[in-house]
């Protein structure tokens, strides 16, 4: 008010200024009598002459009490009419209140405060109110929609142009809008958030997210700007949404599971900015890199609640991705990152308790381990953690992996090779090359033939152990190779052409894989090749 022009054209001097002058005026009020504390209700600040005003100091000190118990927030006096100046006891006494205390030194139309004030307040209430519909609004249909609850706090987060967090009841980062801030507000954020409670003078603003009697989780905002409708209003019309999504679909995915799978994919799909903000994200999902072993895990044939049931059995935490190549008739494999205590062997005993676990009462699933990695500072830890994960995935993907057991990277070197020259187009003509006659045969009958190829190779040495891989009988699976002998114009039983083929049957397995697709670039350039590979076989 003392920027405004009304205000301003009479030369006003403050008295009693400080964090005063920051207290928000609600109303203008015009009044000489000293009586006039009655008539407020809080927020107003008062211009007057003080004509009216007791001469006495002992009154004049009880009339500013009385204006600070009716809840004003300053007072300009226009010298002139009645003070030459503002007697010094009225100086103290809003001093020692933090009353806002300003002094006139030219006479101005208070009518003209009053107007440009008011108008002000009027517009700013007119705009708030449009903007508690906009947000209204949005929210709403978002609801209406069935947006999913990372959206919608994305949209919060956008909104209020801060950080929103939506957190479980166990103060667990179950979706986060970061806004462009620095993912390190979410560092050691479960205890932070237990120890900060409620609305704090940091800025937060918290809304639980319930309906009907049910607390499912709650939102908060960082500090951030204002908002025209009010920030705890925003976050309240988010919650809402999320309330009512949840109450739409109550048999959906668990919100905390769906923010791990979240965060999973971003990590898988490189979308991250540093390795630091990489630990900052696990860390809000209760994974610390220190004092942790993290290994990369493809699994086939589970639910995502499972693996983590099956991570908790062997004392650590798992975080589930979206399944690989998923469509409606079959989920695919599902990327895992399995986090354990340093001093757990995820192997032997361990191992089979988890994949016990995982079993349920459906059939026995399939799971491929990826590296170990331990014992190291976010910036190297991070990039080996993603390249387990992709060796996991690609041996899951390569591997011809038998049901119902544990498969571990580093016991197939051969896959290993493969995966980490799948871009080499030597290999990929090698592959193309010594099985071409093969590839070229009917459907059915290359199907039936690359099966025996692949128990062979398997199975050196001992045909009826390949035969029983091939699940067909010795008589038939010795027609299959002479067959194959035949075609490729080679010698079964010769070591160096079995190693040979062994290669190029893990080039092909890897090379058809189109639903395999991994962070770093790979994706695209493996989906061509796929293609490339594919219209040859039809040409």
């Amino acid at each position: 008010m003392l920027e405004s022009s009304a205000l301003s054209a009479g030369a006003p001097e403050v008295l009693v200024g400080g964090a005063a002058l920051s207290a928000p005026v609600r109303w203008v009020h015009v009044s000489d009598s000293p009586g006039v504390a009655r008539l407020l209700e809080g927020g107003e600040l008062l211009l007057t002459t003080a004509s009216a005003w007791p001469a006495e100091p002992a009154e004049l000190r009880a009339l500013v009490g009385e204006f600070v118990r009716a809840g004003l927030v300053g007072v300009v006096i226009e010298l002139g009419a009645h003070y030459r100046y503002v007697p010094a006891v009225v100086v103290e006494a809003a001093s020692a209140a933090g009353l806002a205390l300003i002094a006139l030194h030219r006479e101005i139309k208070f009518v003209s405060v009053t107007e440009e004030v008011h108008r002000r307040i009027i517009d700013d209430q007119t705009a708030a109110l449009r903007a508690r519909d906009d947000v209204r609004t949005l929210f709403t249909s978002l609801a209406l929609r069935g947006a999913p609850a990372d959206y919608i706090v994305e949209r919060l987060a956008h909104t209020l142009r801060a950080p929103v967090v939506l957190e479980s009841l166990a103060h667990e980062v179950i979706v986060a809008g970061l806004a462009d801030a620095d993912p390190a507000v979410l560092r050691d954020w479960q205890e932070r958030s237990r120890r900060l409670g409620d609305d704090g003078d940091d800025g937060r603003s918290i809304v639980p997210v319930e309906a009907r009697g049910i607390r499912w989780a709650t939102l908060v905002a960082l500090a951030g700007p204002g908002h025209p409708a009010g920030r705890r209003a925003v976050l309240e019309q988010g919650a809402t949404a999320l309330a009512l999504g949840r109450l739409a679909d109550p048999d959906g995915d668990d919100w905390a599971r769906l923010g791990r799978r979240r965060l999973m994919d971003a990590l898988l799909g490189g979308r991250y900015g540093s390795a630091d903000e990489v630990a900052a994200l696990l860390g809000a999902a209760r994974i610390d890199l220190p004092g942790t072993a993290l290994l990369g895990l493809a699994i086939d044939g589970a639910a995502a609640e499972d693996v983590e049931a099956a991570a908790d059995v062997v004392g650590g935490r798992a975080l589930c991705g979206s399944p690989r190549g998923a469509d409606e008739r079959a989920a695919g494999w599902m990327p895992v990152l399995v986090a354990v205590p340093s001093a757990t062997a995820f192997a032997g005993a361990a191992a089979d308790r988890f994949h016990a676990r995982l079993r349920g009462d459906g059939p026995p699933p399939r799971v491929s381990v990826g590296p170990r990695v331990e014992g190291a500072a976010a910036e190297d830890a991070v990039p080996r953690v993603l390249d387990s994960l992709e060796q996991a995935l690609d041996l899951a993907e390569v591997g011809d992996l038998r049901e119902g057991a544990v498969h571990w990277v580093i016991r197939h070197p051969l896959v290993r090779f493969v995966s980490s020259l799948r871009g080499d187009h030597r290999l990929l003509e090698h592959g193309e090359s010594l099985l071409a006659p093969v590839l070229a045969a009917a459907p059915a009958r290359r199907r039936d033939l690359l099966a025996a190829l692949s128990a062979i190779v398997a199975h050196p040495g001992n045909r009826t152990a390949a035969a029983a891989a091939a699940h067909v009988s010795r008589s038939v699976f010795y027609q299959r190779l002479d067959l194959a002998e035949r075609l490729l114009g080679v010698d079964l039983d010769d070591g160096e052409v079995v190693a040979a083929l062994h290669l190029a049957l893990v080039v092909h397995r890897a090379h058809r894989s189109p639903g395999l697709a991994l962070s770093r670039g790979r994706s695209a350039s493996r989906a061509d090749r796929y293609d490339d590979r594919d219209e040859r076989g039809r040409r």
